[in-house]
């Protein structure tokens, strides 16, 4: 399981979502704005980016009238202003070593830059050179699911390779199924059509090695990735670092 994947979900244990649901709601608005923008236009059905922006926005109860303005903000329609978002990646180090790539959707490259600076440093990291860790992801659509019955997760399997999923993993409960991009949507719909429910489904930036980490530098680590995530213009950070189990458990379980 990466890195990422498992600090995601110990992030939806802790229910951090819901403590700053309004941050959360202007990140996913943001998500949707560009995925119109990218994407081909308002139409989920013609727009994949669109629509999984959309599901994630559903999955988080964000209000559909404001999904709806915000698609409608991104088109220019209605007379909503439309935003000028852009689409920034930071690259960088944690503690001991493990890679951080961050991407941030900014009205100020200058503003993003300087929080996201400070906040590897605060969190003894270093904000490196573009190009100095990307070359170590691949972009990769990504199902993780949390499983309790293996029997259930080896149907699962079956069904998410029958969809034509390049990969799957699964280990402490979560299964997580790997996809090529353009066919998150397909292999998703495929498992809820055997009645799961995927915990998050998304284009995300996968490892191609992972480093493993010891307990302190884990710990650092994780709240380097916590303070990044919390930052407004930030949308997601991805690590390749590999966390061990018990500091997890700790992490998970801390007020």
């Amino acid at each position: 399981m990466s890195g990422h994947s498992k600090w995601s979900t110990i992030k939806r244990a802790k229910g951090a979502a819901d403590a700053k649901r309004g941050a959360l709601f202007t990140k996913l608005a943001r998500n949707i704005s560009l995925a119109v923008k990218e994407g081909g236009g308002g139409d989920p059905d013609m727009n994949f980016r669109l629509r999984i922006a959309i599901d994630q926005a559903k999955s988080n109860n964000m209000p559909q009238d404001s999904i709806t303005r915000a698609i409608r903000r991104a088109t220019g329609e209605g007379g909503e202003g439309m935003e000028d978002l852009a689409e920034v990646t930071y690259e960088g180090y944690g503690p001991s070593g493990g890679a951080i790539l961050v991407k941030a959707l900014t009205t100020n490259r200058n503003r993003t830059a300087s929080e996201v600076r400070s906040a590897f440093n605060k969190g003894g990291g270093n904000l490196g050179e573009a190009g100095c860790v990307a070359w170590n992801f691949d972009s990769r659509g990504l199902i993780t699911l949390e499983i309790a019955d293996e029997a259930v997760a080896e149907g699962l399997i079956m069904t998410a390779i029958d969809a034509e999923a390049e990969d799957v993993n699964f280990e402490d409960g979560i299964l997580e199924v790997y996809t090529a991009p353009e066919n998150l949507l397909s292999v998703k719909t495929a498992l809820e059509g055997e009645g799961a429910q995927p915990s998050s489904a998304d284009v995300s930036m996968v490892p191609k090695t992972v480093v493993p980490l010891e307990d302190r530098a884990a710990e650092q680590t994780l709240r380097l990735l916590d303070s990044l995530e919390e930052l407004a213009d930030v949308q997601k950070a991805y690590t390749n670092a590999d966390f061990p189990a018990e500091v997890l458990e700790r992490y998970g379980s801390a007020a």
